[in-house]
């Protein structure tokens, strides 16, 4: 984790230096600070939503392989609207329907306003919430598809040590299939952080907003989007470097 945020900051800092080289055009290294700044929203999205969605993600599987339709019904109802409907219908609904459709949420994202310790406020809540669903709902079929693919012995032997079903399910069963899961998982992350760039369609500062309002400003698309597509690329490919080792860890503890 330490190892992470260094190399991130690191990113960031050597991404500064880069967009203020002559190599670039003028409107490009005069914002350079403003696209470090995208970058970091961007990143803090995927962070955010990625631990929620993974939370959530668990949650929703488990209920959906559940015999109580108390959980099951609600639980596949979920995933099966999520997973039908684009994210980007899912953004709006989540920043302007749900806040009239659910007051409570309206009121947490006006008081998200009030937050000194977050500079978007509540359209970065209300992207939170909607990529957090999103990829939880997606999150909750490889989990389901990881239980299914512990072997029924290992169900069998728990219970017959007099463990409870639930015991069994979240001391035998779920650790196995988190691991067998695991390459799914880690590529929805780096799926959500390139889906995080829709979150510009409710304002909220992240990359591509940024790009586009240097384009708007500057009149020169081309430098301002390929910035932008580099920032991606270097983003994705220190967390696949991450995840890779994540899951060469994963795979050494469970030898």
């Amino acid at each position: 984790m330490v190892g992470a945020i260094a190399a991130f900051l690191a990113l960031f800092w050597l991404i500064t230096l880069a967009l203020r080289l002559p190599l670039w055009p003028e409107a490009i290294s005069q914002n350079a600070a403003l696209f470090v700044s995208g970058a970091r929203t961007t990143l803090y999205l995927t962070l955010v939503s990625g631990v929620i969605g993974l939370v959530v993600g668990i949650a929703l599987g488990l209920w959906k392989m559940s015999s109580n339709r108390v959980l099951a019904a609600p639980a596949s109802f979920i995933v099966w609207v999520v997973r039908g409907t684009p994210l980007y219908v899912q953004l709006l609904f989540a920043n302007y329907a749900l806040p009239v459709l659910f007051p409570p949420f309206g009121s947490l994202l006006t008081w998200a306003d009030s937050w000194p310790f977050l500079e978007v406020g509540s359209v970065f809540v209300a992207a939170v919430f909607a990529l957090s669903l999103n990829v939880a709902a997606y999150n909750a079929e490889v989990v389901r598809g990881g239980v299914l693919a512990v072997p029924r012995g290992q169900t069998e032997a728990a219970r017959s040590l007099g463990l409870s079903g639930a015991q069994t399910m979240l001391t035998v069963v779920l650790p196995q299939a988190l691991r067998l899961s695991l390459p799914a998982l880690v590529n929805n992350i780096v799926a959500l952080l390139k889906d995080s760039s829709l979150a510009a369609t409710i304002a909220v500062t992240e990359l591509t907003r940024i790009a586009d309002q240097v384009r708007s400003s500057t009149f020169q698309p081309i430098p301002a989007l390929a910035v932008a597509a580099c920032v991606y690329l270097a983003l994705t490919t220190v967390l696949t470097l991450f995840t890779d080792q994540l899951e060469k860890r994963v795979r050494i503890a469970s030898r």
